[in-house]
């Protein structure tokens, strides 16, 4: 499969829509809305998706902010159907992203 196939380009979170989920999921804390810009990855396999994984990690351009990991055998699946993910909340922190002034800005990729 063409690896852009497997890449989900989204729009980014309209500003409606980022005010309903600052309102009903974080009780006006902006600094919890995490996911305006976000990008999802599908893959193939478990492996695949750990070396993505591991390839962020290593990222000297990126700060890790949270990981959550629905793939691990802790995690309930009744809170979520069935359905399992992995979301990275980070930062990009490259001297193109200081220069533009964007490296407080977190970004999500699922």
């Amino acid at each position: 499969t063409d690896s852009m196939e497997m890449v989900k380009w989204p729009k980014i979170k309209t500003p409606e829509r980022s005010i309903e989920k600052l309102m009903r999921s974080y009780g006006g804390d902006v600094s919890r809305l995490v996911d305006v810009s976000r990008q999802t990855i599908v893959f193939e396999s478990i492996q695949d998706l750990s070396s993505c994984f591991l390839a962020i990690c290593r990222d000297p351009q990126v700060r890790l902010e949270r990981v959550k990991n629905r793939f691990d055998m802790r995690y309930n699946t009744s809170n979520s159907a069935g359905y399992r993910d992995m979301n990275i909340n980070l930062r990009l922190i490259s001297q193109d992203a200081i220069d533009s002034g964007i490296t407080s800005h977190v970004c999500e990729v699922q």
